[in-house]
């Protein structure tokens, strides 16, 4: 069991940054996938970033190449998303997510835990 919580979302201007934190609870948090998805209002849920258990694997969307960064401390079992260049159309909340399977995806359903979300907006 993977219990998540994500912060550090917030207010910013475009072409600013943001860093959002997932904090995990469970033993086996070394040994999932972590994504991050957002979801627009009045839009379905999406995909954004994942990474591998181990760090070394990473896939982005390609609304956000270039400027998001997924990253992981497994001694900490933390999962973070540094978000530069951020834009309107950021604007979401965005949802830390874990799946016991070591296949990267982009999937959400394919996803077992997630947590509460955290609100972002980007101000034009």
């Amino acid at each position: 069991q993977v219990q998540l919580a994500e912060s550090g979302g917030g207010l910013v201007q475009a072409g600013g940054s943001l860093r959002l934190s997932c904090a995990a609870s469970g033993r086996t948090f070394s040994s999932v996938t972590m994504g991050w998805f957002r979801q627009a209002s009045g839009k379905e849920r999406e995909f954004v970033a994942v990474i591998s258990w181990s760090g070394l694997n990473t896939d982005y969307a390609d609304s956000v190449k270039g400027r998001f960064t997924i990253s992981r401390d497994n001694a900490e079992n933390t999962v973070t998303l540094q978000m530069n260049s951020l834009k309107p159309e950021d604007t979401a909340v965005y949802y830390c997510a874990a799946r016991r399977s070591a296949l990267l995806s982009t999937t959400n359903w394919e996803y077992e835990y997630w947590g509460q979300g955290t609100q972002v907006t980007v101000s034009s």
